[in-house]
């Protein structure tokens, strides 16, 4: 279900990250890539449930979760969906 008043699909050539979130993207993730924002952009873009809560979009897809700054489109972290 996406939530059609955000704006993060129409801004996904803005979504990035710094080297610090790179790297706990990978390390939460356990990805083998040199480009976690890249393959975040394609996780979200494929998301069929993205919601904002407060300052933050949360893009969940493949069994995880992308959170995302929603002023600055910044990928602040990225973690497995917690098992129910």
């Amino acid at each position: 279900m996406i939530m059609m008043d955000n704006n993060l699909i129409a801004n996904l050539d803005k979504l990035h990250t710094t080297a610090l979130g790179a790297e706990r993207i990978r390390k939460n993730l356990s990805l083998d890539t040199d480009d976690p924002a890249q393959w975040c952009k394609q996780k979200i873009a494929a998301a069929a449930d993205i919601i904002r809560k407060g300052k933050n979009w949360y893009a969940s897809v493949d069994g995880c979760v992308i959170t995302v700054n929603t002023s600055n489109f910044s990928i602040i972290t990225a973690h497995k969906e917690k098992a129910e």
